[in-house]
């Protein structure tokens, strides 16, 4: 790819990092903050009311995918982008300034609140103005490799909050942390976004939105035109289900599970999480490359059927794993079958849809099924673990993704779909060629 191509995909990833260090470093330092917003006593609760406000962010999320969407179809995806990245400044600011159950009582439970509404709004725009701007920006032949790059970012964001609290068990002791310590990386984000907003700011925009013509279109970024492609709008609700409840229960809880059921301690645990997302992190490219020379459904069959089969063995060996090197295989193992969904899901839905309704057909049903699975995911595990049956969510993991396998084995190829199509084009059958560009 040439250097503009590089250059779109640095500034695009960059500020997707950031967006998703902020989003993440509340699950991983929840652990620390759960017992400031409500009165002591039961820490599973006061974890599971933590997690609960977590799973509200989820469900500002299809609100943030319609407004930025509609943003990013109507006025250009730098600018859904740099709106994206202001508001999760914001939030992250707050929550770093928020006060405590013992100085506001549940008044700090309201700021944390707004708080995760704002970055639920962000982030329901990030995911599909990046997808849709890294999928634009990259060299036809070379999409899924650089699409690949919105996970790689994303991990960079979450290894980096892991990391920050690694160095700080390491630093501060326990008591530091649940007092004062688990603001900072709060601290660190909205910094860090400001820096963001600046690079945005200069961003170009892509030569797919500029030449497509789509800024002469009314209809461009509504729910008219997303209706007219409502068949490839519940396609990607289904086949994020299995994904994203496979992303977060190996990513976001794999911490809290090794540390509240395995029995590790949780320095332990976070190195564990950091190590094998690491790996994870550096195979998304790879995987990419390969379905720019095979296609995108095997990948994702890959993932479905890996997932499917392999969820409740994993997750039961992991829960009695006892030391690093263990549990550091299974949760690599883990992502790696997860990796045929990551490193090819942006562009494998940025390509489901026309110009004009990129940006939206992406952000909307992607964030109702991230609310609605996704979101939910850690709070159904530990709905479980209260329950006393905590297998039962190895179960429901693997069943999401035998769902998600039925769609990508009846699904179309869609590594050589030509990106600067404005209209629809005729359907065409898996076994009829679709010409490339």
């Amino acid at each position: 790819m040439g250097r503009e191509h590089w250059k779109k995909i640095w500034v695009g990833s960059a500020g997707n990092m950031v967006e998703w260090f902020d989003w993440f470093v509340y699950a991983t330092f929840a652990v620390y903050f759960a017992d400031a917003f409500f009165p002591k006593g039961n820490e599973t609760a006061n974890l599971m009311n933590t997690m609960g406000i977590f799973a509200v962010g989820f469900f500002m999320r299809p609100v943030g995918g319609w407004l930025l969407g509609r943003i990013g179809d109507r006025k250009g995806r730098k600018a859904a982008l740099t709106l994206t990245v202001t508001l999760m400044s914001a939030s992250a600011i707050l929550i770093a300034i928020a006060p405590t159950y013992a100085v506001a009582g549940y008044g700090g439970v309201a700021v944390l609140l707004v708080a995760r509404l704002l970055q639920g709004l962000s982030v329901g725009g990030e995911y599909a103005a990046s997808a849709t701007y890294l999928t634009e920006a990259s060299d036809p032949k070379k999409r899924g490799f650089a699409s690949s790059f919105q996970y790689v970012s994303m991990t960079a964001g979450q290894l980096l909050g892991l990391g920050l609290q690694i160095v700080m068990q390491r630093n501060l002791s326990d008591a530091a942390l649940h007092s004062w310590g688990w603001r900072v990386p709060f601290i660190v984000g909205a910094l860090g976004a400001a820096v963001v907003f600046y690079l945005r700011r200069s961003m170009l925009e892509t030569e797919v939105y500029e030449d497509s013509g789509v800024a002469h279109d009314a209809d461009r970024g509504t729910l008219k035109a997303l209706w007219a492609h409502k068949r490839e709008a519940l396609l990607v609700m289904a086949l994020t289900m299995g994904g994203t409840v496979a992303y977060y229960t190996y990513t976001t809880y794999l911490t809290k599970f090794l540390s509240k059921s395995a029995g590790m301690d949780k320095s332990t645990a976070s190195l564990v999480s950091f190590c094998a997302l690491f790996v994870f992190m550096c195979i998304q490219p790879l995987a990419g490359a390969l379905s720019d020379r095979i296609g995108r459904r095997p990948l994702l069959i890959t993932f479905a059927v890996g997932s499917t089969s392999l969820t409740v063995p994993i997750m039961t060996m992991l829960k009695h794993a006892g030391t690093f090197w263990p549990a550091f295989g299974l949760a690599l193992l883990a992502l790696v079958v997860v990796t045929g969904y990551t490193s090819i899901n942006a562009c494998v839905k940025a390509e489901l849809f026309p110009t004009g309704i990129r940006a939206l057909g992406v952000a909307l049903p992607y964030a109702i099924a991230n609310a609605l699975f996704g979101g939910t995911a850690e709070y159904v595990a530990l709905w479980f673990k209260q329950a006393g049956i905590e297998p039962g969510f190895y179960w429901y993991v693997a069943g999401c993704a035998a769902v998600s396998l039925v769609v990508y084995l009846s699904m179309r190829e869609t590594r050589d779909i030509d990106l600067n199509r404005v209209k629809d084009e005729p359907r065409r059958t898996q076994a009829e060629p679709v010409p490339s560009n």
